[in-house]
Formats: C-alpha cells, structure tokens, sequence
C-alpha cells in the first residue's frame, strides 16, 4: 500500500492505493516546513491517525504502508530531510521508504506523467520548469509576487485593482466589485500593505473577476495578459515550444479558456490543466516503480 501526498500552504490531499485502488483519502491543512515547525506538522500528521480517518490507530496491521510519497510546498534542501523523518516517525516506516519532493516536481508528474514537457503551477502564486519525463532539468525563479509570479491569481489581482483605481476600468465595475465584496479603497490599503498575506488577498480578487467576466471584455483581456506575460517571461525561457505546456492549480482551472488562448498567442501548445494534482500523481504511481 502506498500513501501519496500532495501538500500547499493551505490545505494537503492524501490518499492510499492498493493495487491501483484508492482505498482512503483525507484532506487535512496544509504543510509548509519553511514556515512551520517540527511540532506543527506532527500535529497535522496525527489528524491522520485519529479513529475513522485515513489510518485509523487502532487498526495498524489492516493497513500496512511500503511506501509514502509526499509533494510539498518547501519541500527541498535541509526540509526534505526534516519531512522525511517526521513522515517516517509517524506512520511508524522506514525512512528508506518514504520520498519527499518539491510540489514544483509533483505538479510536472501530475500533467507530464514521463513525458517531457514544460510544467506550470498558476494558482495563489506561479512557478514553472521544463521537465524531460524524470527530472526538472531547468526552472525560471518565479520571483514572489511582489518581483513576479506572472499568471498568478496574486498578480492578477494586484493588475485588476490597480486598472479599477486608475480608472481603466468602467467607474460602475469599481462600484460593483467595492459593494460586492464589501470593501473600501482604505479597507483594500489595509490589507495590502499592513495585514500578512497580502497575496492571498490579491489573489481572492479573482472570484470577483470570474463571476463578471463574460460581463466585461476588459476582464477578458486582463486575464489573458497576465497569462500572456507568464509564458514571456517564464516559459519562452526554456526554449522548448515544441512540448505541450501544462498547468495544474486553481487559476488556470477556472480560466481554461483564457488560457489556451494567451498560449496560442504566444506560440505554445497547451497539454493537460487539472484543478489538482493528486489524480495525476496516483496515474503516475500506479504505471511506474518508482
């Protein structure tokens, strides 16, 4: 049986499969060991050991793990070693059998599977590689968002509301978005530049911006330039616009559409967008040894 994770800032998919069968999953919050500490973790693992969850104590020999693949974010350096050893402390295995990995390389196996191609995360925050079927061979930093993150709901965000107070956007589509969401341009302030997570506020922007989209074509274009900017700026790097691009993460789910169509201005082909990456991740695991 073997466990697979797919992990973020804020929330971490887990599944078994036996056989190629998913046998359970659970969904718990998110892992981050840049930001969380030894003890943290351990107390979002136990969720997993707790009666009627995804590996129930009291019932260690019904399941009975060979190998735990974990995809995280700030999975690399000195917290491979950190998650490993936690992983392996709490599902009582080996630590010889537990992999941890970057969910940079968990988003190329998700819509790579091994096949080379250029792989992309568009969600909160961007970041991309070029993949050849095994390894991430190249990366462009993605910069954060205050520096980059090109195509990213943050970015897109911080683009729709400077367009929406500089006034290149209709005065009525200020109006509805400040009623809608329940704001004020000193609330928008606040919470940019003197709350945490300025990105994840930005980035919440994009509901609105989803909602109202066929209604404004100016929100059309908005969406594809911040796309159209990622793949400049980040993908055009790699030089491969021959391999299939694809794209895992809640921003290039919900505009598909506006998607495909940034890429095909800027002389990519667009491969699989999933909203998730552990489906692919559990296709990958079930058709390699590995």
């Amino acid at each position: 049986m073997i466990l697979i994770a797919d992990s973020g800032s804020t929330k971490t998919d887990w599944r078994i499969i036996d056989k190629n069968e998913v046998i359970a999953q659970q969904q718990t919050s998110g892992i981050n060991p840049v930001h969380q500490t030894k003890e943290a973790i351990k107390d979002i693992l136990s969720m997993l050991l707790e009666p009627h969850r995804i590996l129930p104590a009291k019932k260690e020999t019904e399941v009975r793990l060979s190998q735990i693949h974990f995809y995280g974010a700030g999975c690399s350096g000195s917290y491979i070693r950190l998650m490993s050893e936690v992983l392996a402390g709490t599902f009582q295995i080996s630590l010889e059998q537990v992999h941890v990995y970057s969910d940079m390389l968990g988003a190329a196996r998700a819509v790579c599977g091994r096949d080379a191609g250029i792989a992309c995360i568009l969600g909160t925050g961007a970041n991309s590689c070029y993949y050849d079927g095994k390894d991430i061979v190249d990366n462009i930093p993605p910069l954060g968002y205050i520096l980059g993150d090109e195509g990213s709901g943050a970015v897109l965000g911080k683009h729709f509301l400077n367009a929406l107070f500089k006034r290149e956007l209709p005065e009525e589509l200020c109006q509805l978005f400040l009623t809608e969401c329940g704001l004020t341009y000193a609330d928008i302030i606040e919470r940019v530049y003197r709350q945490p997570m300025a990105n994840r506020f930005l980035a919440t922007t994009s509901v609105f911006i989803g909602k109202h989209l066929a209604d404004y074509h100016e929100l059309n274009q908005l969406v594809i330039d911040n796309f159209r900017a990622f793949f400049r700026k980040n993908v055009s790097k790699y030089q491969h616009s021959e391999l299939p691009v694809g794209a895992v993460g809640s921003i290039a789910h919900h505009y598909q559409s506006q998607l495909r169509a940034a890429a095909a201005l800027e002389g990519f082909r667009m491969g699989n967008i999933i909203k998730s990456p552990i489906d692919g991740l559990i296709a990958y695991h079930n058709n390699t040894k590995g």
